[in-house]
């Protein structure tokens, strides 16, 4: 990593001077962290054109200590984060991040972090025995939560013990109590490969836990980044600068300078203790607890009038499905088109299956078995095939993305005879709510693919749709737009 003075161009407050520029940011004054806060955003962001909301005179806490949420779930937001042109489309916002990630993942090498000696996460700090973790309006997000989760949508900092991999990766974090937290890393993920290397070495492991930061912070540490890249080198590729980090007292963690809270400490071995219950991005509690790493809070940094960044799973659309149904549409767009299958016209990973279990491709249909190719590979390609359940095939007439309209052409184009395969002994996960019905410990699951494109060999005697025709629906808009 370099030395540098340079400002960060990440910072949390202008982000949200942006976004309020633009008419999607509200305040909410009042609510209580417990529960109400969840139930809120929750409510919000069922909602079509949803705000983000900045909690504020949150009972129990001072005013200016506030609780942000719903960042990423809208096209706008969304597209502001990832810094390209503002989109209010799903499509649109697909379409313009397409090649995007295999440019920044090329890109990433350039943009080391750059350390500056100062920076406002370190406004106010605690040390030692005036650690208090309970400082913070952490919410008790939802009625059956094993606890106070502090990190939801937030950045952990991690380091490699044999080699100078710094890792930043999303990982749920409850509090136990005011000087400890819960760190729940799912086992293979990078955080808890470096966790365990420690471990077999019997040394602490360093964590720095990033509350709060402009959300493409824990956009991007909750992605696929590949084995033994930095995460700030992806992000510094996609702001095409470096992100300006300060060291961790205690760890010497590069931590974000413009970071609004952070934790520092150790996890020592054999330190584990029952974290959760926790819902997860499906929409389910898990089927029974599990220990996780407990972290050892010594250092909390923290701005004036500090911001957590909260984005807990729910049952969806939740307070970041949106953002994950995007990216991983994007994704899958990719993977079809290397894939082979031509005149992809549009993919969705819907929110309703977690942008996992529910997938979407239209297509222009050139040739016998077109279709049927498409929804193989959507089922089978690397994206899509981790906890998968349903791939659909529409033809081009169709917005993937409109649920209605996907069943609609599930319900008419379709014969179930012919029209569904079914892939048994698929890819599995013991984190899918139907594992508990399986018969088999090994974590397989079966695939519906469903061809609901017009039968190819009948597409010129299939009946006309019965509807305005997109040009004429256009012109209707534009002409009469106090109507739409």
């Amino acid at each position: 990593m370099k030395d540098s003075a340079e400002a960060n161009p990440l910072d949390l407050r202008v982000w949200l001077d942006q976004v309020r520029e633009f008419g999607e940011l509200k305040d909410v004054y009042g609510a209580d962290w417990k529960l109400e806060l969840g139930a809120i955003s929750e409510l919000n962001v069922k909602r079509e054109n949803n705000p983000a909301l900045l909690f504020d005179q949150i009972p129990g806490y001072p005013d200016g200590f506030r609780v942000l949420t719903c960042s990423t779930s809208s096209p706008a937001r969304l597209s502001s984060i990832l810094r390209l042109d503002i989109e209010k489309t799903h499509d649109g916002l697909v379409q313009q991040l397409r090649g995007k990630p295999k440019q920044w993942v090329a890109e990433a090498p350039k943009f080391d972090p750059v350390y500056t000696e100062k920076g406002p996460i370190f406004e106010n700090i605690q040390r030692d025995e005036s650690v208090n973790v309970l400082s913070f309006p952490s919410p008790l997000w939802h009625e059956k939560d094993g606890g106070r989760y502090i990190g939801t949508g937030c950045s952990v900092v991690t380091k490699d013990y044999d080699s100078d991999w710094v890792n930043v990766g999303t990982y749920r974090v409850m509090i136990h109590d005011d000087k400890h937290v819960g760190l729940d890393m799912v086992p293979g993920k990078h955080g808890h490969i470096q966790y365990q290397k420690f471990m077999q070495a019997n040394e602490p492991f360093p964590v720095a836990i990033c509350i709060g930061a402009d959300p493409l912070h824990y956009l991007i540490s909750g992605i696929e980044v590949p084995f033994g890249m930095c995460e700030y080198n992806y992000i510094g590729a996609i702001l095409n600068k470096p992100v300006q980090v300060v060291k961790g007292e205690l760890t010497g963690l590069p931590i974000p300078a413009s970071a609004e809270i952070v934790l520092e400490g150790w996890v020592y071995p054999g330190a584990e203790k029952i974290e959760g219950p926790f819902g997860e991005f499906h929409g389910y509690y898990p089927g029974k607890l599990t220990t996780a790493p407990v972290v050892k809070i010594d250092r909390v940094y923290y701005r004036n009038q500090p911001i957590i960044v909260g984005s807990p799973p729910a049952k969806p659309p939740n307070d970041y499905s949106y953002s994950k149904a995007v990216m991983r549409s994007a994704l899958l767009f990719e993977a079809l088109i290397a894939g082979g299958v031509p005149d992809v016209k549009g993919v969705w990973a819907h929110e309703i299956g977690g942008a996992r279990m529910f997938t979407v491709v239209s297509i222009k249909q050139r040739y016998a078995g077109h279709a049927k190719q498409a929804g193989h590979i959507l089922s089978q390609c690397g994206v899509g095939a981790y906890l998968g359940r349903y791939s659909i095939v529409v033809d081009e007439d169709i917005d993937p993305a409109n649920l209605q309209e996907v069943m609609w052409a599930v319900a008419t184009r379709t014969d179930p005879d012919l029209d569904i395969d079914i892939i048994k002994r698929s890819v599995g996960s013991k984190n899918d709510p139907m594992f508990v019905t399986y018969q088999s410990k090994t974590a397989f699951s079966s695939r519906a693919i469903i061809d609901a494109c017009r039968p190819f060999d009948y597409l010129n005697e299939f009946p006309e749709v019965a509807e305005a025709s997109k040009e004429l629906q256009e012109q209707i808009k534009s002409k009469w737009k106090e109507l739409f």
